[in-house]
């Protein structure tokens, strides 16, 4: 069997990015005004390194989800559910993966919406819960319902991860997730610059590969 073949029969991995969301338009204008650019090209977890240590096991499906810099949960919903279309059609196990306001967003979904998938597992980096004690807004769509249980009834294997020096996730969303997921795996790291900053990510990758 040829590398091509192989790779068609693994399972797929939806990697949800991350994003912003203002609730005033002037609060998002200052937030471009003093957005630090450069000319150098940033290296992180969620680029070509997950490709890299995991194209072997998984078909990688990254959504560019619309205006990421001003979020709305309801646009994000459409373009996720076309990719969901897709993917039932294929009728293979799926994994699926969320980085900060990706992650709420596939929370918030999952506990919302019933969809008829073999899902495996999911896993939630820096996953906002409120906007309690954080530096950014939580608006646009995102907040939470008070029973997230659906998300449970559809996913068995739940995986948070989460940083002890994280301005914009505290550890403080951890209790709140801990108290609706009883059975889930937690995860909180020293070294990870803060925001899940870090080119490379071996924790995850290695959870991944468990399936």
């Amino acid at each position: 069997m040829d590398e091509k073949t192989n790779k068609m029969k693994n399972p797929f991995l939806v990697y949800i990015h991350g994003g912003t969301t203002f609730k005033k338009k002037r609060d998002y204008i200052n937030y471009l005004k003093n957005k630090e650019i450069n000319l150098e090209e940033t290296k992180n977890w969620s680029g070509d390194y997950l490709k890299e240590e995991l194209n072997s096991y998984f078909q990688i499906i990254c959504p560019r989800m619309p205006c990421k810099e001003k979020a709305n949960y309801f646009e994000w919903k459409i373009i996720f559910e076309k990719y969901l279309d897709l993917l039932k059609k294929e009728k293979k196990p799926l994994l699926f993966l969320g980085y900060s306001l990706g992650s709420i967003f596939l929370v918030k979904y999952f506990s919302e919406n019933k969809v008829n998938l073999k899902i495996l597992s999911i896993h939630l980096v820096a996953p906002p819960f409120d906007k309690t004690n954080s530096i950014e807004e939580l608006s646009g769509g995102f907040k939470l319902k008070k029973d997230l249980s659906l998300l449970k009834k559809q996913i068995k294997n739940i995986y948070f991860y989460f940083s002890e020096n994280d301005e914009i996730v505290p550890l403080y969303y951890k209790k709140r997730y801990q108290e609706q997921f009883l059975e889930a795996k937690f995860f909180v790291f020293k070294d990870k610059n803060g925001h899940f900053r870090v080119e490379k990510f071996p924790e995850l990758i290695k959870n991944l590969k468990k399936f």
